[in-house]
């Protein structure tokens, strides 16, 4: 909860504050006197509150955290987007396109961020995404990151690429946590996995169903997990045969081939057979598609172009949205991933329909910056943003945003 003497602290910290992550600010302009001559001052309780230069107060400040810690290829893996990132940028792009228009004078002097996903109690409607290869980032990984959506009452969305094993990540922290599924070609393999997350206490199955990558970056890099790190991901999915003496071409070799790219809609008769887990689809933006998956059966639809990774110029996912929330009526949870940056992003989202949204980038960089902390802490300032966006536009809760706060022309 934010009660109203936060906020109006906040709104008298909010000028000294705002600077810090700016992108246009020119120095010079930090040197200017005021009106007549006369220097800006500041109360001496706000100078003495004013973070650190060093301190993040914003998803850029451990962005430029994570560039300066990580190897260029590494952070580049994480950053970039598919091909010329026109579907990257306009994922950001969209949500500055999109205006708050609030009502004033309405009398709200606290809100609440509690809200349930899928039938399951989180204290904010940010959830953390399935992001691959987190060892990469922090030797704790997706350890840390189980931890640090524990501590901040969130779901942690696990995904099958993260470099730990479901158990070991089951074991770190005891939050609620969906399991991210990509489709081995062995079905036993894909069964057990199934099986092993559903007895590790995984709340629900997400498939991510937008497949292939076409990343300049890392072609020009010539990335790829390191050799034994991608040995310990075949291990933890359940691939037999794995053998120690492969060299890094046996390795890739074996993983190019291990995975499934060619299911269809039946995988979800599939899966329904096989768990009483909720089941949920990542990689929707149109609305055919949206029904179909409502008729497959499944519980949560995530509106996702895969954050700009997969096939470029596809739309912003805040654009789809509206759209996609439009043909469920109201028969699945629509959550929502891609450019979320910003707690007014969050809200937008919010608005138009969403259950709630997930990240992916902002808690990467945190991880990268300062494991546990970081990640944390990206949930923290998202979450401060958000409650003072919500008491800023009139809502007592997340669950009353209406439609109407957002102008979209």
């Amino acid at each position: 909860m934010m009660n109203r003497r936060t906020f109006g602290h906040l709104l008298a910290a909010g000028t000294a504050l705002a600077a810090s992550c700016s992108t246009t600010t020119d120095a010079a302009d930090d040197k200017r006197p005021a009106a007549g001559g006369a220097e800006p001052s500041l109360d001496s309780s706000l100078t003495s509150a004013t973070p650190a230069a060093t301190e993040p107060v914003c998803i850029a400040d451990f962005r430029a955290l994570a560039k300066a810690k990580l190897p260029r290829p590494t952070f580049e893996f994480v950053e970039t987007g598919s091909a010329d990132e026109v579907t990257l940028r306009e994922n950001t792009a969209a949500y500055a396109r999109l205006k708050l228009l609030p009502p004033v004078l309405s009398g709200v002097s606290a809100t609440s961020l509690k809200t349930t996903v899928l039938g399951q109690s989180v204290d904010l409607p940010i959830l953390l995404a399935p992001v691959a290869a987190q060892r990469m980032y922090h030797p704790q990984g997706a350890l840390a990151a189980a931890r640090a959506a524990r501590g901040m009452g969130t779901v942690f969305g696990v995904s099958s690429s993260a470099t730990n094993s479901i158990e070991e990540v089951a074991a770190a922290a005891d939050g609620p946590k969906w399991y991210q599924l990509y489709m081995p070609k062995d079905r036993t393999v894909a069964e057990r996995l199934v099986a092993r997350a559903e007895a590790a206490g995984y709340k629900a199955l997400v498939l991510t169903v937008d497949l292939g990558e076409w990343k300049d970056a890392d072609r020009r890099n010539r990335f790829m997990l390191p050799r034994e790190m991608l040995l310990k991901h075949l291990r933890d999915i359940g691939f037999a045969g794995v053998r120690d003496g492969w060299t890094e071409a046996d390795v890739v070799k074996f993983n190019a081939s291990a995975w499934d790219l060619t299911f269809s809609w039946e995988i979800f008769d599939w899966l329904r057979s096989r768990t009483k887990l909720p089941l949920v689809i990542k990689g929707v933006l149109r609305e055919d598609d949206a029904r179909r998956a409502i008729d497959a059966g499944v519980n949560g639809i995530v509106v996702s172009n895969h954050g700009g990774r997969r096939l470029d110029t596809m739309p912003a996912t805040i654009d789809r949205l509206p759209h996609i929330v439009a043909a469920v009526e109201g028969k699945a949870e629509v959550f929502l991933d891609g450019g979320i940056r910003r707690g007014t992003d969050v809200l937008k989202a919010l608005a138009l329909g969403a259950r709630a949204v997930l990240i992916g980038r902002p808690y990467a960089y945190g991880l990268a910056a300062d494991g546990e902390a970081g990640v944390k802490r990206v949930l923290e300032l998202l979450r401060d943003e958000l409650e003072n966006v919500l008491i800023a536009c009139g809502c007592r809760s997340v669950g009353e945003v209406p439609a109407s706060l957002v102008l979209k022309s």
